[in-house]
């Protein structure tokens, strides 16, 4: 079968399309024929072998996302039969097989039924955004329905899905983005209002939306630029929840003490076992309810992967980029 495969680590030249062996599934695992597999910005972490949560053996298949028909199971695995369309939201470390296959293998507990109304492309833009941004909203922020979250870059894979799941359970979503196409999308998605990037110059703005009072919950994508705007505009005992950061920055302290302000970090791969299936089986419910509706930015070939790569850092990246999988 098709796979790509990491030899060496480095940039997005590293990324090869190559035939391996088809895998087999052990006891309590699932072999899933992929029609599309999602791209992740930590993917890119880890081509270059400095991720600090996964510095995987070599030869390594990328990829924790997709979506597809199961084609094998192996014993004890009764939630799940060959045929049953699903998604995949593996966390896949324990193999060097990952979701940029045509075929790939993980724990049962992976796997997911996909609605039929729900296409592959959609299915595999769930996985790793859609367990951030459910782990963000409700296992690090606790947010309540009457409470208001501001989601910075609102219009990417992560904070379209934040916003769905804020909107659906009775949060007012304030979305950032940083083109007028990605705060249309924002707007779509369910937010009341959709900004500019908030800035020095336009915390009055964020406030006058929140009657001087600032948002109760902040979903922070890029803490080095953002976190001491944050801690202005955060609401007294609001929630500051770090998903992505680039460097570091220099605060002033008291801004937390001022507000007694909480900021929580959040990595994926530190999710207790509990609550990573909790997160699936919300997420499941999120897409058969019609709360989840996942945004396709692009959709390239399997082969195209190198592309995918530099694309998915940039910072005008809006909605999910997926690779589909003949």
């Amino acid at each position: 079968m098709k796979a790509i495969q990491i030899t060496e680590f480095g940039g997005p030249e590293v990324l090869t399309c190559t035939e391996v062996a088809e895998p087999t599934p052990a006891a309590n695992e699932v072999r899933v024929k992929l029609y599309a597999a999602g791209v992740n910005p930590n993917e890119t972490y880890i081509r270059t072998g400095t991720y600090s949560f996964l510095v995987p053996e070599l030869p390594y298949t990328p990829g924790f996302d997709g979506a597809g028909i199961v084609d094998g199971v192996g014993e004890g695995v009764g939630h799940l039969k060959v045929g049953d369309r699903v998604f995949v939201a593996a966390l896949l470390a324990k193999r060097n097989t990952g979701t940029y296959a045509q075929k790939v293998v993980c724990d049962s507990n992976a796997v997911h039924r996909l609605p039929e109304s729900i296409s592959y492309q959609a299915g595999a833009a769930l996985g790793i955004p859609a367990l951030t941004a459910y782990r963000a909203l409700f296992h690090r922020a606790k947010i309540k329905p009457g409470e208001t979250v501001l989601i910075h870059g609102a219009s990417g894979g992560v904070g379209v899905l934040a916003v769905q799941m804020a909107k659906g359970i009775g949060a007012n979503v304030i979305g950032t983005a940083s083109t007028e196409e990605g705060r249309s999308l924002v707007k779509a998605s369910g937010a009341a209002h959709a900004l500019n990037h908030i800035t020095e110059n336009s915390i009055d703005k964020i406030l006058s939306l929140t009657n001087g009072k600032g948002p109760d919950v902040i979903i922070e994508f890029l803490a080095n630029v953002n976190l001491e705007t944050d801690l202005k505009i955060i609401a007294p005992y609001g929630r500051i929840i770090i998903v992505g950061n680039r460097g570091s920055l220099e605060i002033n302290p008291r801004l937390a003490m001022m507000k007694e302000a909480d900021i929580l970090g959040l990595a994926l791969f530190n999710a207790l076992p509990h609550e990573y299936n909790e997160s699936l089986h919300a997420v499941e419910a999120f897409l058969e309810s019609g709360i989840l509706q996942p945004e396709i930015g692009e959709e390239l070939a399997l082969e195209d992967v190198r592309k995918a790569h530099e694309q998915i850092t940039s910072q005008n990246a809006r909605g999910k980029i997926v690779l589909s999988i003949d």
